[in-house]
């Protein structure tokens, strides 16, 4: 199975700790989230990593070829600027099209921490035939995905009290936390019309427009915690010292 994982951001919400670093490069209890990410995807069966890199990318090349990849088939994809979610994947788009199979892949962003059984998620995936399957929580959150009743992606909104953007007529929606792990079917990859720097989240929204199924992965009963800010990273070590983050 193979995975991308998203590491091109800048990392300014992680600074100091990102001034002499790319954020996959930061470390919680001695591990950098890389290769914390990385170890994640191993146990559930990936074989197979692309990683984009754009900040003090040249940092992540060196400290995976002093750690002979992990282990791991790796590539990397390199954005001269930055593309965004959807861009980024769109770049990288090769490296899930040399096979012939429909095999899914997951993306996963390098700075979540998180303990989501990702088999789970894609036997889910697997089963409901979608083309993307996005994790998510009930929690709070500054921006939130909409889905209908039965858990289709049918909009987006910027806070909980803002105006909705939606997708289609649905008549009730519930608002719901991205975790920045999905699950995506290759075909999806001929069907992003997008150019350049894009979000993937719009790309989405479009071809849920379209019909096409876009569905939600409920990760409420598992650990999660966005570290793109120094507090969180001390807040995940201090989770792993605690045993209440089991990696």
């Amino acid at each position: 199975m193979k995975a991308m994982i998203l590491a091109a951001g800048l990392g300014t919400r992680l600074r100091p700790l990102t001034d002499d670093r790319p954020k996959a490069l930061v470390e919680i209890a001695g591990r950098t989230l890389l290769e914390i990410t990385l170890s994640r995807l191993r146990s559930f069966g990936v074989r197979e990593v692309i990683i984009n890199v754009h900040h003090r990318a040249d940092m992540i090349v060196e400290y995976l070829k002093k750690n002979n990849n992990f282990g791991m088939g790796i590539e990397v994809s390199r954005e001269e600027i930055l593309l965004d979610t959807g861009g980024g994947l769109k770049k990288a788009a090769f490296f899930f099209q040399e096979d012939s199979a429909e095999q899914p892949f997951i993306v996963h962003n390098v700075d979540v921490i998180s303990t989501i059984d990702l088999g789970r998620m894609v036997q889910s995936h697997t089963e409901s035939q979608a083309l993307a399957t996005l994790a998510v929580q009930d929690r709070e959150a500054s921006r939130y995905l909409l889905f209908d009743q039965q858990l289709q992606l049918c909009g987006r909104r910027a806070a909980r009290d803002s105006k909705p953007e939606l997708v289609g007529s649905p008549k009730k929606v519930q608002a719901l936390a991205f975790s920045g792990i999905q699950v995506i079917s290759p075909r999806l990859l001929a069907m992003m019309a997008e150019e350049g720097v894009f979000s993937i989240i719009s790309c989405y929204l479009r071809l849920a427009g379209q019909h096409e199924k876009i569905v939600a992965f409920r990760a409420d009963e598992y650990y999660w915690r966005d570290l793109g800010k120094p507090e969180n990273v001390k807040q995940a070590a201090r989770d792993l010292e605690q045993k209440v983050l089991v990696q």
